[in-house]
């Protein structure tokens, strides 16, 4: 047992070691992008804190979904956060699964680049339109009376771009139309549909949606139009974000996309040649032979000669064994 196991391991750490190494050389490449989409995160926290600033608490809204769920109340106000972890943490842990599987259909590096995008776009529409009317806020902690329902103003700029993160993020108010929640959701949901194998995988992704859109709306962290609004918004964005960007390469043929050396670029050209060489001489050869055409002019010479020799050689050999009749 704890052979295999050894055994095992270091197959399992081979796997890593070289899928690391394949993405550490992609990771080069692509990392002004990546860099890009995580600094647009802190940007998009910044934006909503500093809605927060503007935000004015009321009275609630009209709103058909409040009437319809009934309210979880501040108890069991989790069950909406602790599905957005399930959905967000297993989404993330599918992305990293090439540096153990052996089946693998995409580079990590890559998967995230653009998922970024896809984030990015929907984030910015996001800041437009929660900038350009601000709502009384539905959550707890937004209504009239509450401490965290409005923010002195900041004192130095470094007030606001201190996030104060997680909890300034959970207890902002005035960012709603869109839900963030769900950009993130559908994001990763859609991501899975297109590039994931399994098929009961998916459906359970998309009813996760569904379930995680209801629990936004019956625990009052937002209206239903924010969760509306996301679904159709963020559903358009993914898809003509994706129809610009160049589609990934499918790993499952085996083929390779990281960037060849000179030299050995080089000598892989060299060596196609050199083959594409020989298989057009053999395939000139056979077409000659088949139209029963000799190959060239010193092959036939060679060929008499040698049948020259190969008939003397006989004609010797017959008269040495033929007896002499003296």
């Amino acid at each position: 047992m704890t052979i295999y196991i050894a055994r095992e391991a270091t197959k399992l750490w081979r796997k890593v070691s070289a899928e690391t190494a394949t993405e550490l050389q992609l990771l080069l490449e692509k990392w002004k992008l990546l860099l890009a989409g995580l600094v647009f995160q802190y940007i998009h926290g910044v934006a909503a804190r500093g809605v927060h600033y503007l935000h004015r608490p009321g009275p609630l809204l009209q709103d058909l979904g409040f009437m319809a769920l009934p309210e979880l109340g501040q108890r069991k106000a989790y069950l909406s956060e602790s599905v957005f972890t399930f959905i967000f943490m297993s989404f993330v842990l599918w992305t990293f699964h090439p540096f153990i599987y052996h089946s693998k259909r995409f580079y990590t590096v890559l998967m995230w680049r653009r998922v970024l995008a896809f984030l990015v776009a929907s984030q910015f529409l996001r800041i437009i339109t929660f900038y350009s009317t601000q709502l009384p806020g539905p959550n707890y902690h937004c209504h009239e009376g509450s401490n965290l329902a409005t923010l002195p103003p900041p004192q130095n700029v470094l007030e606001v771009l201190v996030i104060n993160f997680p909890r300034g993020v959970n207890l902002g108010c005035g960012d709603l139309i869109f839900s963030s929640h769900m950009i993130f959701t559908l994001v990763f949901v859609r991501t899975y549909h297109k590039y994931g194998s399994n098929r009961l995988i998916k459906l359970f992704a998309w009813l996760m949606a569904i379930i995680q859109s209801l629990l936004i709306i019956a625990s009052r962290k937002h209206y239903t139009v924010d969760v509306v609004v996301a679904w159709y918004t963020v559903n358009l964005v993914v898809f003509f974000v994706d129809k610009k960007l160049p589609e990934m390469p499918d790993r499952t043929n085996g083929l390779s996309l990281l960037p060849v050396a000179a030299k050995d670029k080089d000598g892989r050209m060299k060596e196609d040649l050199h083959k594409l060489e020989k298989d057009s001489r053999i395939s000139d050869e056979f077409h000659k032979l088949l139209n029963g055409n000799t190959i060239d002019a010193t092959d036939r010479r060679q060929r008499v000669q040698m049948n020259g020799k190969h008939g003397e050689d006989m004609n010797h050999t017959v008269s040495d064994a033929t007896p002499t009749c003296t």
